[in-house]
């Protein structure tokens, strides 16, 4: 029978089979590995729990296309508390405390803090599409052309800003993530814990991703887990096209009004702008709940494992 360290070393390098889209799907999911982690001698029901969100997660991708944002960083909310929870357990502390000069500290230390980087980075890019939302919704139902025009050009400024920050957070994460070792201990306790946390890590980092990628706008063809986040219209066939977001609506309706000379007699155009920046609103409101929520779970249970592995 091999060996433990090798069962692990084999359970990290092998990738379970996701169901996607596109091949772009596939190649982003490479970092989430083997649907079960190497067991624990003092079973505990909140490792059982966090295989059972993690496997949600991952099978939200095949999963019905009208689940709502809320829902889905509902359930990283979730995953999150079973881990902090877990965290507290003695078994927990006695096995990641014991191993405290080992390697593996600060790559699971390094990573925690990057899914923060991340979240907060999500938090600031949707706040300030929120605000430059509103701006456009309040000027569409009192003004005239000519603020109109400056409005919609502070809009797609701003949505530009975003874009940038967005571009240089995964270009951040992709640096990152070409740099981890995965590192194994001598402990075969402190193994199992480690690949959970690496598993929880993984896939989180992974939805950040496509989640930036949605708000920034995906290139043509691409089509992922969280492409489907803000989309509340079902697909009729797997292979049906994708159908744009919210964000990438309002984007090319002010685009293409960018180009034209509008007034307000133009009632049609008015309502329907109106109406797809009413849609985007809903958006940035169940993502800004969502992060918010999730933010504090991480936090938490960041500074958990803080307090076990810092002396």
């Amino acid at each position: 029978m091999p060996g433990i360290a090798q069962q692990i070393a084999r359970n990290i390098q092998q990738s379970r089979p996701l169901p996607s889209e596109d091949k772009m799907a596939t190649r982003n999911f490479h970092h989430t590995r083997s649907n079960s982690f190497p067991l624990l001698s003092r079973p505990s029901p909140l490792v059982s729990q966090i295989d059972e969100h993690l496997n949600r997660l991952r099978a939200s991708d095949a999963t019905s296309a009208s689940s709502s944002i809320s829902h889905k960083l509902n359930g990283f909310r979730n995953l999150y508390d079973c881990v902090d929870k877990l965290l507290q357990q003695p078994f927990s502390q006695q096995a990641l405390a014991q191993e405290q000069h080992n390697e593996w500290v600060d790559e699971l230390l390094d990573g925690s803090l990057r899914l923060l980087d991340l979240c907060s980075t999500a938090k600031d890019v949707v706040l300030q599409t929120k605000g430059s939302t509103n701006e456009l919704q309040s000027i569409l139902r009192r003004t005239g052309e000519v603020e109109l025009v400056s409005v919609v050009g502070n809009y797609l400024t701003s949505r530009k800003q975003v874009k940038k920050a967005i571009h240089k957070a995964l270009g951040n994460l992709k640096g990152m993530q070409t740099k981890q070792i995965f590192s194994l201990s001598e402990d075969h306790e402190t193994n199992a814990i480690v690949s959970m946390l690496r598993e929880v890590e993984a896939v989180t980092s992974s939805m950040f991703e496509y989640l930036l990628s949605l708000i920034s706008g995906p290139k043509p063809g691409s089509w992922s887990l969280v492409s489907k986040l803000l989309h509340h219209k079902r697909i009729a066939c797997k292979g049906a096209a994708r159908e744009a977001n919210e964000f990438e609506k309002v984007d090319a309706a002010l685009k293409s009004l960018a180009g034209q000379r509008m007034s307000k007699s133009e009632n049609t155009m008015n309502v329907e702008m109106q109406n797809q920046l009413k849609d985007l609103e809903l958006c940035i409101q169940d993502l800004e709940d969502g992060l918010e929520c999730l933010f504090r779970c991480m936090i938490k249970a960041r500074v958990s494992l803080l307090n076990i592995l810092t002396p």
